[in-house]
């Protein structure tokens, strides 16, 4: 009973300081996320009758909560984003997606491979779960709510925010890379799977992912919007739950036809977004998902704080501090810049892009959906270790550089004249 009662008490502590942090640390070099996962520290630490979650242990519960956790930001992102889908508007996205995604991948494999001596998979394994990136934990670093300016967003925020809304989908191809290397061979080298993986993995999960969001989101955003019924046509009646079916809906129908759910969901906001993008619902349903995602991230990085107070960094070694660091500090930073080149954002917005490329939530789902799996069992502390210090060091970097380089870089563009 106390267990319980005392478990009551941290949620409603926790609701409370999820809409009372991000106000108080607005404009500071702090965020929310280093406020929580050093209260999950401390209540670790100190004789606080709290529960504590063992990632490997309960993975399964781990796995499904990062997971809602990650569409619910996905749906908030993509309604969030004014400026529309194309080629050249979107050119430094397509940029870090094709060529620092897959860069960034294979230096952290090698690196793996090379520092802690891990076999392929296991070192793929750990490259494509840190692929993803997450500026849900620096807010300074993304996109506001949704407005009437197509030309609102500045460079940074905006690439940003799209790079991890579309990355979070594109690195599962990475993962089931992995884990059908180790199928295949072991702890060896095998290219018996490249073939099927390409065809199945990346060109049809993919596409189902991609065309499950496109129908999806247009038959929402004519139902919301353009419905002959009042009953059906949603944006009359201003609901933000709404969203919340809006995700769910496009997650799930990708998943039972094999698709990407990630992607999906991405594509769905985008594509109800472009609906109708001057309504103002599309605001209503951006503030109903980012009060969830606040409240969902809130209890994850309490819990990794919690795990980290522990025994979570017992299996680290230096090596695995030393891959985090490179990761964060030069691989994420070289190639982020090498894809930039010859994009004509400022040299400060492509320097600042290139730096911020922040792990977090999608990193702890992948591990925990890859571990569900055969193959890598005996590797799942040092894998937990390893991601969970790489998440820690970039909330912790990133949170604490955002805002004076965020605000600085804006009165640079201020003072200069710049547009967005």
């Amino acid at each position: 009973m106390m267990l319980s009662d005392a478990v009551y008490a941290a949620l409603g502590i926790g609701a409370l300081a999820a809409a009372v942090v991000p106000r108080i640390v607005f404009r500071r070099p702090l965020s929310m996320p280093m406020v929580f996962l050093a209260a999950g520290v401390l209540a670790a630490v100190l004789p606080v009758p709290l529960p504590t979650v063992d990632p490997v242990r309960d993975r399964l519960w781990v796995e499904h909560v990062t997971e809602v956790c990650v569409i619910v930001s996905l749906m908030g992102a993509g309604l969030a984003i004014n400026r529309p889908v194309g080629l050249r508007a979107w050119a430094g996205t397509w940029r870090l997606l094709g060529i620092t995604l897959p860069l960034t991948v294979a230096a952290t494999a090698a690196t793996a491979a090379w520092l802690l001596g891990w076999p392929p998979a296991a070192a793929l394994l750990l490259a494509a779960v840190l692929a993803p990136t997450d500026p849900v934990l620096a807010a300074e670093v993304r996109v506001g709510e949704p407005t009437d300016d197509e030309q609102d967003e500045d460079e940074v925020r905006f690439t940003l925010t799209s790079e991890a809304g579309l990355n979070d989908g594109l690195a599962f191809p990475f993962v089931l890379a992995a884990l059908a290397l180790s199928a295949a061979a072991g702890s060896g080298w095998s290219a018996d799977w490249l073939g099927g993986w390409l065809l199945t993995d990346v060109l049809g999960r993919g596409a189902v992912g991609l065309a499950t969001g496109l129908v999806t989101g247009r038959l929402l955003g004519r139902m919301f919007f353009r419905a002959k019924a009042s009953a059906l046509r949603l944006s009359e009646h201003m609901e933000g739950f709404v969203a919340l079916g809006a995700t769910f809906v496009s997650y799930g129908i990708a998943e039972l036809l094999h698709g990407y759910g990630f992607f999906a969901v991405f594509v769905t906001a985008c594509t109800i977004r472009a609906a109708e993008r001057s309504h103002g619902y599309h605001k209503v349903l951006h503030e109903f998902t980012e009060q969830i995602e606040r409240l969902l991230t809130a209890v994850l990085l309490f819990l990794l704080g919690g795990f980290l107070a522990t025994d979570g960094l017992t299996a680290l070694t230096w090596q695995g501090a030393l891959l985090s660091g490179l990761l964060l500090l030069v691989v994420r930073p070289v190639t982020g810049w090498v894809a930039q080149i010859g994009h004509p954002a400022g040299p400060r917005e492509r320097l600042v892009t290139s730096l911020f490329g922040i792990r977090g939530i999608g990193s702890l789902f992948y591990l925990a959906y890859a571990l569900g799996h055969d193959g890598f069992a005996g590797r799942a502390e040092q894998l937990w270790a390893v991601v969970a210090f790489t998440v820690l060091a970039s909330v912790m970097v990133h949170g604490a550089a955002a805002t004076p380089v965020i605000t600085r870089l804006d009165r640079l563009r201020r003072r200069s004249g710049e547009p967005p």
